[in-house]
């Protein structure tokens, strides 16, 4: 559902191509855009209100503060601090929006930011699963950006939000067949024309070519398996963006589905240095989480078994305080991997201890069935 709704969260992020403004409109927008990825947020409100006061009769610099509080929200989903006050900024863009169309119907900016703005709204009700509020944000945001669409059809940028739909429209139904009576609102989508779209933006956008890079490293990931595309787009964030920590504990991620546990364990221990740091979006316990993770698993892999065992007790131990519904997959191998370890290293009452703890734990790929035959006999290399 979430996946749904994200081709209407970008289908406006910096869609319109403001050739024709001033260079000095283009320099604010673009100097804020990348500060916002810079997870400098407050040298992007500093730029944005400057986008406010210079033209107050453009709907950019509302939009852009929006924005802002919405990667607040990214960094770490699980807190919804934000989440009023986006909403409000979002409703302030709209008003703005509609107070313009009022007097010009076919004024493409105010289109694009309405339907930019009611999509943003969308998916974060997505993500707090309010499924029906998204759905309508849906069916209220699409015709907008579709109007923009035609009023300025040879923009590059706005082919992102297409590509986002008409690859999800096509992938997200067989995927997850329940939400398929919901796609009866929407047009069909088409896959193949959805990654062609995104791949234009990505290579040759304006404004958007960040968010299609995202979107396509994503899906190369999530949906594709093809873990090297995928990697060629997360190396060019993190290239651009080096200290954003969504795209880098992406990088790493996808390093550890390609096999290469070195690299992904260099990556993930950057993303702990940072956060021992402080750096903005680091330091949360998800993010320590699976830095712990994959980092325990390349001392393993390694045989540095009392360095393995101290990242995936660390790993264990942070899933104890997050994992409120069930247990995570981090957890469930956590203790599978300490099972092991404590057997290689002679521990075997602790090995016990955990193969014992993953029988009372919800199945993880074949969890219960590895601690049942380590309870048997230990665990050996």
């Amino acid at each position: 559902m979430k996946k749904l709704f994200v081709f209407i969260s970008f289908l406006l992020l910096f869609g319109k191509n403001i050739s024709s403004q001033t260079l000095h409109f283009d320099s604010l927008v673009t100097t804020g855009i990348k500060q916002i990825y810079s997870i400098n947020f407050s040298d992007a409100e500093v730029t944005f209100r400057k986008l406010m006061a210079d033209y107050p009769g453009h709907p950019s610099g509302r939009f852009f503060l929006a924005m802002i509080d919405w990667w607040r929200i990214l960094l770490d989903l699980d807190v919804e601090t934000y989440d009023e006050l986006f909403f409000q900024k979002i409703e302030d863009v709209i008003y703005n929006c509609e107070q313009i169309l009022e007097k010009d119907p076919n004024n493409i900016d105010a289109l694009f930011f309405k339907g930019g703005a009611i999509g943003f709204r969308g998916r974060l009700r997505a993500y707090r699963e309010s499924w029906l509020k998204a759905a309508d944000d849906g069916r209220e945001a699409l015709p907008i950006v579709e109007q923009a669409s035609i009023l300025d059809p040879e923009n590059r940028d706005v082919q992102l939000g297409f590509g986002i739909y008409n690859y999800y429209a096509d992938v997200i139904p067989d995927r997850y067949p329940l939400l398929k009576p919901l796609m009866i609102f929407f047009p069909d989508g088409n896959r193949e024309k959805g990654i062609e779209q995104l791949t234009n933006t990505a290579l040759r956008g304006k404004y958007a070519k960040y968010e299609a890079r995202y979107f396509l490293m994503t899906l190369y990931y999530t949906y594709e398996n093809n873990p090297y595309k995928a990697e060629e787009f997360a190396n060019m964030l993190v290239s651009d963006f080096p200290n954003n920590p969504i795209f880098e504990k992406w990088q790493g991620r996808i390093s550890a589905k390609r096999g290469d546990y070195f690299s992904g364990s260099k990556i993930f221990t950057s993303i702990m240095s940072k956060a021992k740091k402080n750096l903005p979006g680091y330091n949360t316990k998800k993010t320590k989480r699976e830095a712990s993770y994959y980092i325990g698993l390349q001392h393993r892999n390694t045989n540095q078994l009392d360095s393995a065992r101290h990242f995936f007790e660390m790993c264990a131990d942070i899933s104890k305080e997050i994992d409120k519904k069930e247990e995570s997959g981090f957890w469930v191998n956590a203790y599978l991997y300490l099972g092991k370890i404590n057997d290689q290293l002679g521990n075997r009452d602790k090995a016990v201890e955990y193969y014992e703890k993953l029988l009372e734990m919800r199945e993880y790929l074949n969890s219960r069935e590895l601690a049942k035959k380590y309870l048997s006999e230990p665990f050996k290399n």
